[in-house]
């Protein structure tokens, strides 16, 4: 081969390396914009106005924007810096951008309008986990419709009106004060574990009537793996998250199963200490069904890992929070002392916890912050326009719940543990912590509840101090510090 033609070859192959990777850069984004072009044009239905997507970029083939949203998440742990980036390159907009997550095409909403929008749009819009079998496909989760309604009404019913708040209220408290009395003379906790492990140990005898024993100790650490894979890329290999996630939840299933299996021999209606598994075998339709197996055990699942996990977080943040803002914890000792004076050694109730108006901003403040939900997830139904952009038919639809409560728009100095904020409500559609629409989270004054309790018994007796005060954050699956805000713990 001659030196003109090596050269040639040369010339060719570093002229060739640029348009690989601005094909590999694009891949994605052309692949989708010629796969909607040829949908139109084969007649689908596409609403006039709605026929541009918005602004962004859907990264590498397969992979999509993953590796930036990990780099952001997990090497850098500035996750907010994701939204920032799009809002940097693309400008505010309508608060909407198209990138590819979790494997699919997706549509990204992080304005209050935007998510306004979607959440309260159930026509248009369905649920759509990128692993829904995790979650329970025929949980109230998932469950759309009338089915939906169904469940919802009766989980309200069961663990977030006044009559039932009362009733757990009275319950949940001897195994707090228990629980705070251990950590004490443990004298270091690990706030992380030991909020989950007194909430989960009070939802399992609330939601399935068990105790402690090395059976929930079991069914805690299979919950733990579920929830690691809520949220992650949904692909089922061996080592990744998602396959471990799915193990996890075939042990789950087994083991509810097989406590469903237990209680069909009881008497077959409600009685005084029915718990929510029973009342989930007592549902039935207009036309008498009741729900399959399969569908109680897929809500017992979900409505257990949604019961303890976001309070456990919120509980863990409470701590973290007021061990440092030492005004914030003063104020809550006086009301909470103020309350205990008036009850007398008696636990609080319902109403003395509706009296506790400092706490309730505690406690808004704290879910504000802790942003338990970061993302939801929607399918679009159809090709919906909004704003005059469109989405397609199809494409995931994930809203950012965790950019509007840490966006300085919404908030004023919004990564601030301010309390008082609170004393003004927040602009309307910028708090949105509990979902919106007709899927708000059923047990949303439960958690409020709660997390009210543990503060009040935190208040009266005992005081905490976080033992690594600048420690490192980890996002995924949820916020909290790497060393599990490790404290000293002790007697007031």
């Amino acid at each position: 081969m001659g030196v003109s033609e090596l050269a040639w070859w040369l010339g060719l192959l570093l002229g060739a390396i640029p348009l690989l990777v601005q094909t590999i850069w694009y891949w994605n984004d052309v692949r989708s914009l010629v796969s909607l072009k040829l949908r139109s044009a084969c007649g689908n239905n596409v609403k006039q106005g709605g026929g541009k997507l918005p602004p962004g970029h859907m990264g590498l083939p397969f992979l999509g924007e993953t590796l930036g949203f990990l780099w952001y998440c997990k090497i850098l742990r500035r996750p907010d810096d994701f939204i920032h980036s799009k809002r940097k390159r693309y400008g505010e907009g309508v608060g909407m951008y198209r990138t590819h997550l979790y494997g699919s095409p997706t549509i990204l909403t992080c304005s209050p309008a935007s998510n306004k929008f979607v959440l309260k749009s159930a026509e248009d819009f369905r649920i759509g986990w990128p692993a829904p079998e995790l979650v329970g496909f025929s949980s109230l989760i998932n469950a759309e419709g009338k089915q939906h309604a169904r469940l919802k009404s009766f989980v309200v019913k069961a663990i977030n009106q006044p009559q039932a708040l009362r009733r757990i209220a009275h319950t949940v408290q001897p195994r707090v004060v228990s629980a705070l009395h251990s950590w004490a003379e443990k004298g270091t906790i690990n706030a992380v574990l030991e909020t989950k492990k007194v909430t989960f140990e009070n939802i399992c005898k609330l939601f399935v009537s068990m105790d402690p024993s090395p059976v929930t100790d079991a069914i805690d650490q299979w919950f733990e793996g579920l929830v690691k894979g809520f949220r992650a890329y949904p692909i089922n290999f061996p080592g990744s998250a998602a396959h471990h996630a799915l193990k996890c939840r075939r042990k789950l299933t087994a083991v509810f199963r097989e406590e469903l299996e237990k209680r069909k021999g009881r008497k077959n209606e409600i009685h005084e200490n029915s718990d929510l598994m029973d009342g989930l075998m007592q549902i039935k339709d207009e036309e008498g069904k009741q729900l399959t197996d399969d569908e109680v055990v897929d809500n017992i699942v979900s409505l257990v890992v949604g019961g303890y996990q976001s309070t456990a977080l919120a509980s863990m943040w409470a701590l973290y929070h007021t061990s440092k803002s030492p005004e914030v914890l003063h104020k809550l000792r006086e009301e909470n002392m103020m309350i205990s004076k008036e009850k007398k050694g008696e636990f609080i109730t319902l109403d003395d916890i509706s009296q506790m108006k400092y706490t309730a901003k505690v406690v808004e403040e704290t879910i504000r912050l802790a942003n338990i939900s970061p993302t939801l997830f929607r399918v679009a139904n159809r090709d919906v326009e909004y704003g005059g952009y469109r989405i397609p038919k199809d494409w995931q639809v994930v809203v950012w719940i965790r950019s509007l409560h840490t966006d300085p728009m919404n908030f004023d100095n919004p990564l601030s543990f301010n309390p008082d904020r609170w004393d003004q409500p927040a602009k309307p559609g910028t708090f949105q912590v509990f979902g919106w629409g007709h899927r708000i989270c059923a047990g949303n004054m439960l958690a409020r509840m709660q997390l009210t309790i543990i503060l009040h018994h935190l208040a009266l007796g005992y005081k905490w101090e976080l033992l690594d005060p600048d420690a490192k954050m980890t996002h995924l699956p949820h916020q909290r510090p790497v060393d599990g805000a490790a404290m000293a713990f002790s007697v007031l």
